[in-house]
């Protein structure tokens, strides 16, 4: 898989559309990058959340890709982790 399937993911409803909220690194050599996306619904009103963790192993350089979409209660709607193809 490719390092953008994760945007296949997601479960909306019509209308509901993604805005990026921001980005940090985490680690002792910032090896995963972390995304986070909110879930709006045609009313502009937030209804969720989408995390994703792009981690890439520091040793045998690994890159392994967790999606998670919460609902507006934190309750987890979808969840998935996948490890990205070495040369896509």
């Amino acid at each position: 898989m490719d390092a953008e399937h994760w945007k296949t993911l997601p479960i909306l409803t019509p209308g509901e559309t993604l805005k990026f909220e921001g980005s940090k690194t985490n680690g002792f050599m910032e090896e995963a990058d972390i995304k986070t996306y909110s879930v709006l619904g045609a009313d502009g009103c937030k209804n969720g959340e989408i995390v994703i963790n792009d981690h890439t192993a520091v040793r045998g350089f690994r890159r392994t890709i967790h999606f998670t979409q919460r609902d507006a209660n934190g309750n987890i709607l979808a969840q998935k982790a996948y490890t990205v193809d070495r040369f896509s």
